[in-house]
């Protein structure tokens, strides 16, 4: 069902794929949007390795969710920073896309948000009160890995 790397030279291995999604904090969710356009977002994120999900947070209504609602189809893409090899101007970048399924999490734990936020923050008396005070207002969703592939490209 999902086509294999075409430049096998290029890909990533799967640890080298988590490792990308553990060091990087944001990527891009694409979802089925409006009227058969995909719609994009860039959206910050956690890899909950052990189970081989991601997980998002969100405000209850809008463009995201509805297009959701009507497809759980998603892909994900996460980049690192890259680097450039001594004397080239070409910069050399690590991604990761990402296929699966997408669905809100009805009964999130604070420890789950306690993880997400840490990649962010280490004090845990505003993890806390951000966790209270967003609570009603928030969703989780909790993205299913189908397919995961990753590739180093050469801007050149």
């Amino acid at each position: 069902m999902f086509r294999d790397l075409l430049r096998k030279k290029q890909q990533l291995s799967p640890e080298e794929c988590k490792e990308i999604l553990r060091e990087e904090v944001r990527g891009v969710l694409a979802v089925n949007g409006d009227g058969g356009y995909p719609y994009a977002l860039p959206i910050n994120f956690y890899f909950d390795e052990e189970c081989s999900r991601i997980y998002f947070h969100s405000g209850k209504v809008g463009h995201k969710l509805d297009s959701i609602a009507k497809s759980d189809k998603v892909s994900f893409c996460v980049y690192d920073k890259g680097y450039r090899k001594e004397g080239d101007w070409a910069l050399n970048i690590r991604s990761v896309i990402i296929f699966g399924r997408i669905h809100t999490v009805d009964d999130w734990s604070d420890e789950l948000m306690v993880k997400f936020s840490e990649r962010f923050t280490d004090d845990l008396g505003y993890i806390k009160g951000e966790i209270e005070s967003f609570r009603k207002s928030t969703v989780i969703l909790c993205l299913e890995i189908e397919h995961m592939t990753g590739k180093l490209v050469n801007e050149a």
